[in-house]
This record gives C-alpha cells, structure tokens and sequence, in this order.
C-alpha cells in the first residue's frame, strides 16, 4: 500500500524530552498564524482505553525553516480555533454533539 494514503503521523518533544506520536486530524490557517489538530496515536491498547479523547491543538511557527508545533498561550485564541476545529471535524467525521 502506498504511503501517500496513510495516515499523517507527527512526533512532538514535549518539554522533559519525552516523545509523543500524534495523528494530524486537520489544519488551518488564519490571519493570526497555522494550527493543527492532532490525536494521540497509542500502541498500547490499555493506554487507547485510558485516553479521554480530547484533541490536542496546536500552533505552528516556522523557527530556521523548520515547523514547530507549540502549545497556544493566550484563552481566547485557543477557545476560537477550537471553536473553528470542531465545527470543521465535526463536518467531517459527522461528530453529532451529545446532550448533557
């Protein structure tokens, strides 16, 4: 099977230098910078059923022609790209919101 078809997979070091590997479910681009979504990517089926499902969302800057994925710092940008992100995955995977 060709890789042009698989998954788009990314590996993030966190902070402590610890690698996560993550699923890129969607990006975007916005007058305020790039952002992706992204789901952990587990090959541990026990760590697959302890997950809480949350999207980690990330912003990319470019540092020496490299993308970096970084955390987003300021609330009220994070809230409106989730926002954006949801709507959008939403659509996709034709997620219906469940009642409370």
């Amino acid at each position: 099977m060709s890789e042009e078809y698989g998954n788009d997979l990314v590996t993030v070091v966190d902070d402590e230098g610890n690698q996560h590997e993550f699923e890129i479910l969607d990006a975007i681009e916005t007058d305020d910078g790039r952002y992706v979504a992204l789901l952990p990517v587990y090959h541990n089926p026990e760590d697959l059923l302890n997950d809480d499902g949350e999207l980690v969302i990330l912003t990319v800057k470019e540092e020496n022609g490299e993308d970096l994925l970084l955390p987003i710092e300021d609330d009220e940008e994070f809230e409106e790209i989730a926002q954006i992100f949801e709507e959008r995955l939403a659509d996709l995977y034709e997620i219906e919101e469940l009642e409370q």
